[in-house]
C-alpha cells in the first residue's frame, strides 16, 4: 500500500523534464500510430482527415454532417471537400434525412466499410500489442491520463460516445 501512494504522489511533482519526456513519448507514439494507416491512405490520395471522417461514420452510422464537424472540430468547407471526394470516390453515402430533409445521413458504402476495416486493424494491432506490453493497470493509467488532457467539451463528447457505444 505504501508503494502506491508513494508512487502516486511521486506523480504529482513531476520535473519539466519529465513532462517533455512525456509531450516527446506522446509525439512519437502518435507517429507510429498513424504510421500503417498513412501507408494505406497514401495508396489512395488520401489523408488523416479522411480517415477521421471515415471511423466516425463507421462508429455511428447515419451520423449527421453537422454532428461529424461537431466530433471533428474542423471547419464545414474542410469536412466537405473531403466528403465529397470520399462520395465520389464510393466510400461514403450521403442520404437526405428521414425528419429533416435538410440534414444529411452519412453512411460507409460497402467499399467504405472494407477501407475502414483495414485502417482499424492495422490500429487495433498495435494497440493490442502495446496494450498487452504494458499490462491492465498501465492501460486503465493510461486512459485517465488522456481523458485528464482533453478539454471539458471534448471530454463529453469522448464520453458521450463511449457510453452511446457510437
Amino acid at each position: 500500500m505504501g508503494d502506491a501512494t508513494s508512487s502516486s504522489e511521486s506523480l504529482l511533482f513531476l520535473t519539466d523534464e519529465q513532462l517533455r519526456q512525456g509531450i516527446e513519448a506522446m509525439y512519437f507514439a502518435y507517429r507510429g500510430f498513424t504510421a500503417d494507416p498513412d501507408r494505406i491512405l497514401a495508396t489512395m490520395a488520401y489523408g488523416r482527415a479522411h480517415h477521421r471522417a471515415i471511423h466516425f461514420i463507421k462508429r455511428a452510422p447515419g451520423t449527421t454532417v453537422t454532428n461529424l464537424l461537431a466530433i471533428l472540430g474542423v471547419t464545414k468547407q474542410s469536412l466537405n471537400r473531403v466528403l465529397r471526394t470520399l462520395i465520389e470516390d464510393g466510400l461514403v453515402e450521403s442520404r437526405v434525412g428521414t425528419t429533416d430533409r435538410r440534414e444529411r445521413n452519412l453512411y460507409l458504402t460497402e467499399a467504405g466499410e472494407a477501407l475502414e476495416n483495414r485502417l482499424s486493424d492495422a490500429q487495433r494491432a498495435r494497440m493490442r500489442s502495446a496494450y498487452r506490453d504494458a499490462g491492465p493497470e498501465a492501460v486503465a493509467g493510461f486512459r485517465r491520463v488522456l481523458e485528464a488532457m482533453m478539454d471539458g467539451e471534448l471530454q463529453r463528447q469522448y464520453l458521450s460516445l463511449r457510453e452511446t457505444g457510437q
